[in-house]
């Protein structure tokens, strides 16, 4: 399929399936439709000046976090295998070749409605977004204020997808218009991460020098995509451009509060906040936390993971969550404040830590872990990218024999880039 797309904030008019190929669509028995697609098997009419290859480091980085993010329960394209090849792929280095099989309930990006849109085909636009409407938004065929109705849901999901990429610590490393699924699941799986260190700043894509799709630039750059999404829609809007203009500003205008409502209620589930009340400012506690984890390094997943076991008055736990600082003190401040809040809670703890370690999970995929299975697969050993996969799986479950998963590495040393 061909499409274009804003990457790194600059228009490019002619992108596309360039190592994808789709092989079919598959009606499931719930009745939605899967498309099932080949990526990285050769030359496709939208190649342009690459070889329509992918390498094998990046099927498997692809394969294994969609699958990990789907037990996460963050939406997500699928990964159904991974195929080896005989022939050598050039990139950075002289790398082993490799194809995936992509699932995903459609393909269909913010950058599709680009692509026709600056070529003043506003019948395709118009097309695409009844295609769209009547396969996945199927109330909405021949509703009034359907186009306007449809774009509000794609901004309200894409806000909530940012905000669940935020609470796990995932950073998608390269949010052009392109990558962006008109669906709000996560697609193109690049130079993405799991922040282990926390820092606000992070951007695991080494060619983004000026941090514009760093883990805090998430949410502004979403909406950014959107507003670029809402624009190649205008014609769809009202039959004046002015009028359009209107609607789609009011759109715009509520992604913001989406996105933080989304935000907050990730992280007050994380510190097991679930009363209301009218004193608690439960984004200050939360964003006090991470600034302290900030200045200290702390790791973000396990932070949370070890937040978990803490009780409400007793000390049990206590050192395990100092342990992640490297300004104790801080912490222990931060942990008397928590404690101050939780008094406000209904719930006991066993009812509380239950509910914190199912949304705070013990396992996610580290770079360095990634790493080393994809040597061991180039090497010809599959059994530690399996391996991963099992622990994967079922995130928030504590199981002894991955303790070794839950250890930081030196992932930031690992470069990462769009071919990745």
């Amino acid at each position: 399929m061909p499409y274009a797309g804003h990457q790194f904030g600059s228009y490019v008019p002619q992108l596309g399936d360039g190592r994808a190929v789709l092989l079919g669509q598959v009606r499931v028995p719930s009745g939605a439709l899967w498309d099932v697609q080949l990526k990285g098997a050769g030359l496709t009419p939208y190649s342009r000046f690459a070889d329509g290859r992918a390498v094998l480091r990046s099927c498997i980085r692809e394969y294994l976090v969609s699958e990990a993010m789907a037990a996460l329960g963050i939406p997500t394209t699928r990964a159904l295998a991974v195929a080896g090849s005989s022939l050598d792929v050039h990139r950075e280095t002289v790398e082993p070749g490799a194809a995936m099989i992509r699932l995903a309930r459609s393909h269909v990006r913010f950058g599709h409605f680009e692509y026709f849109y600056y070529r003043q085909d506003f019948e395709a636009v118009r097309l695409l977004a009844d295609h769209v409407i009547e396969e996945h938004h199927p109330d909405l065929v021949g509703a009034p204020g359907r186009y306007h109705r449809w774009l509000q849901r794609v901004s309200d999901a894409t806000a909530a997808l940012v905000a669940q990429w935020q609470t796990v610590g995932f950073v998608h490393g390269v949010m052009n218009t392109d990558n962006m699924s008109v669906l709000g699941e996560t697609i193109d799986y690049g130079p993405y991460a799991f922040m282990e260190a926390y820092d606000p700043r992070f951007c695991p894509n080494h060619t983004d020098h000026g941090g514009r799709y760093a883990y805090d630039n998430q949410g502004p750059i979403a909406q950014w995509n959107v507003s670029r999404l809402l624009q190649a829609c205008l014609p769809l809007l009202a039959d004046s451009p002015e009028e359009a203009v209107e609607v789609g500003t009011a759109i715009l205008d509520t992604f913001e509060t989406a996105w933080h409502a989304g935000w907050l209620a990730g992280f007050r589930a994380k510190l097991g906040l679930t009363g209301v009340d009218e004193d608690a400012d439960d984004r200050a506690l939360a964003e006090d936390l991470l600034a302290r984890m900030a200045a200290s390094g702390a790791d973000f997943t396990n932070t949370f993971r070890v937040l978990s076991a803490v009780d409400a008055v007793r000390s049990a736990g206590d050192e395990r969550f100092l342990d992640e600082f490297a300004d104790r003190d801080a912490a222990a401040d931060w942990l008397a404040r928590w404690r101050r809040r939780l008094a406000l809670e209904p719930d006991g703890d066993a009812e509380r830590q239950r509910a914190m370690r199912a949304v705070n999970p013990a396992y996610v995929l580290r770079a360095h872990m990634a790493q080393r299975a994809i040597e061991r697969a180039a090497a010809g050993d599959g059994s530690e990218v399996a391996r991963l996969r099992t622990c994967l799986r079922r995130p928030y479950d504590e199981r002894p024999e991955f303790a070794a998963y839950t250890r930081p590495g030196e992932s930031e040393r690992i470069i990462l880039s769009c071919s990745s």
